[in-house]
């Protein structure tokens, strides 16, 4: 298996002084994120000492290689994940603007519908939730995660990432996540997720 080793991403200063997410909440879950790009780079070299007995012994119940393949998917949605959250936080919230509003009130009525529903799917939420580009539908979804690698939807590109792990709140909110979520609302760059969007639109290919 060829290694291709990833380096943490550097993020825009400017989540370090957010609104109500306190800068030791975003140090310490910046900590998680670094933890999850050594365990894929970790776990990709454990794949690539693999033997031929490994192979013959892989097994759906248990296997050296069912265990490191799945817990590749976890390293990697955990890393993927972190960088779309951290990337659009740090802003000044409000609200979208352009195509991007436009397609958010095509296919949820308004913005304070899109703004419900993202609210509710992340309460109902045991880890993430996503809007995303539906590239067969042509549409934007919310839809959940329950950990870093379940429930994935096919042909479907995350434009915004919201982080429900109490790791991401409980230091500022306590249990009180309904309070966590409005305030990641207020520190959104709504530049950057208009960006994601506009990529996925110019290039309308489900793998990108």
């Amino acid at each position: 298996m060829k290694i291709i080793k990833l380096e943490p991403m550097k993020f825009s200063d400017s989540i370090f002084t957010m609104t109500g997410i306190s800068k030791k909440t975003v140090e310490e879950h910046l900590k998680l994120y670094t933890g999850y790009v050594n365990k894929y780079n970790e776990i990709q070299e454990k794949l690539s000492m693999l033997g031929a007995e490994d192979y013959e012994k892989a097994n759906q119940v248990f296997s050296t290689i069912r265990e490191l393949k799945v817990e590749l998917s976890f390293a990697w949605g955990g890393v993927v994940n972190h960088e779309i959250y951290f990337s659009h936080l740090g802003g000044k919230g409000g609200s979208p603007s352009g195509e991007l509003l436009k397609q958010i009130e095509k296919d949820f009525g308004s913005f304070e519908e899109y703004k419900k529903d993202l609210k509710a799917t992340g309460i109902a939420a045991r880890g993430w939730v996503w809007t995303g580009w539906n590239f067969r539908e042509k549409r934007l979804v919310n839809y959940l995660g329950d950990s870093q690698n379940t429930y994935l939807m096919w042909s479907v590109k995350p434009i915004l990432a919201l982080d429900t792990y109490e790791h991401a709140y409980f230091i500022d909110f306590g249990v009180l996540r309904a309070k966590y979520i409005d305030v990641f609302f207020e520190n959104l760059d709504w530049a950057k997720v208009e960006k994601n969007y506009n990529d996925c639109c110019e290039c309308e290919c489900e793998a990108c």
